[in-house]
C-alpha cells in the first residue's frame, strides 16, 4: 500500500479530462491534497473536484492558460497558495491542436503547439521550483508521448517533436535539480482513448494504430495512473530520477 502520498500537495496541470483527470483522482484517493487544473474545460474540472470531495478527498480548482509564462506562473502559485505548499508537480498540459503536414505548418500553429507542449513544461517547472525547495524537495513528472520516440502519425510533426523536447527536459532537469532533492521523471503514454484522439484521430486511424500494439487494445487513462503514482511516491521511487516510463501496451519497446 502506498501511504506516503497522504497529505502531499500535488498540482496536476491539465487534469480536467483524460489522463490528468484519472491521475488527479487517484492521488486524492491515496490521501493527497490535489489541485485540479483546467484552461477551457472548467465544467469538467469542477465536476472532478466535486467527485473527489464527495468521496472524502481534498481538491481545489485552479484555472489558467499555461502556454504563456504569466499564466503558468499564476497557476502554480495559486495552487501552492490553495494547498499550503507544493510537493509534486505534474506537467500534463499538451495537445496536437490539429494535424498539419510539413507544407501546411505556419508560424501561428508552430507557436501554439510549442507554447502549449514545451513552454508550459519549462515555465511551470520554473514557477514550482521555489515551492518545492521550501518543501525540502519533491517530484516533478512530465507527460511525454510515444510520439516522442516514433515520430508520431500523419501531421504530428510539431507535436511529436515537442514531446521529444519534453523527454530530454526530464533528463536535464533531473541532473540540475538533484541537489535540491527534487526528482524529475516522465510518463510517455501510447495510444490512449481520451478526448485527444476524439479530436484528432478518425476511427480508421485508431484501428491502424491498434494493430501495431502487441496487446491488441487501445489504452485507457486508468492504464496510465500507476506510473504517475509510482513516480510521485518517494517510498516507491525515491531512487528514480531522469527516467521515462513508457505506457503503451508494447507498441514501443526501447
Amino acid at each position: 500500500m502506498i501511504d506516503d502520498l497522504k497529505g502531499k500537495r500535488i498540482l496536476v496541470i491539465g487534469s480536467s479530462t483524460g489522463i490528468g483527470a484519472a491521475v488527479a483522482k487517484a492521488y486524492a484517493e491515496l490521501g493527497a491534497k490535489v489541485a485540479v487544473h483546467y484552461n477551457s474545460s472548467r465544467d469538467q474540472a469542477q465536476a472532478l473536484v466535486k467527485e473527489i470531495e464527495g468521496a472524502g478527498g481534498h481538491a481545489i480548482l485552479v484555472g489558467g492558460d499555461v502556454s504563456q509564462t504569466r499564466g503558468a506562473t499564476k497557476v502554480v502559485d495559486e495552487a501552492a497558495a490553495g494547498l499550503g505548499g507544493l510537493d509534486v508537480l505534474v506537467n500534463n498540459a499538451g495537445a496536437l491542436l490539429k494535424r498539419a503536414r510539413l507544407g501546411e505548418i505556419d508560424d501561428a500553429l508552430y507557436d501554439q503547439v510549442l507554447d502549449l507542449n514545451v513552454r508550459s513544461v519549462v515555465m511551470a517547472s520554473q514557477a514550482a521550483l521555489p515551492h518545492l525547495r521550501k518543501a525540502g524537495g519533491g517530484s516533478i513528472i512530465h507527460t511525454s508521448s510515444v510520439a516522442a520516440r516514433n515520430g508520431g502519425g500523419p501531421g504530428a510533426l510539431l507535436y511529436a517533436s515537442a514531446k521529444a523536447f519534453v523527454g530530454n527536459a526530464v533528463r536535464n532537469m533531473a541532473k540540475e535539480l538533484v541537489g535540491d532533492r527534487i526528482r524529475v521523471n516522465g510518463v510517455a503514454p501510447g495510444v490512449i482513448t481520451t478526448p485527444f484522439h476524439e479530436r484528432y484521430s478518425t476511427p480508421e486511424m485508431l484501428e491502424t494504430m491498434r494493430k501495431t500494439i502487441p496487446m491488441a487494445v487501445l489504452g485507457t487513462p486508468e492504464d496510465c495512473v500507476g506510473a504517475y503514482v509510482f513516480l510521485a511516491s518517494n517510498k516507491m521511487s525515491g531512487y528514480v530520477t531522469g527516467q521515462i516510463i513508457e505506457v503503451n501496451g508494447g507498441q514501443l519497446m526501447p
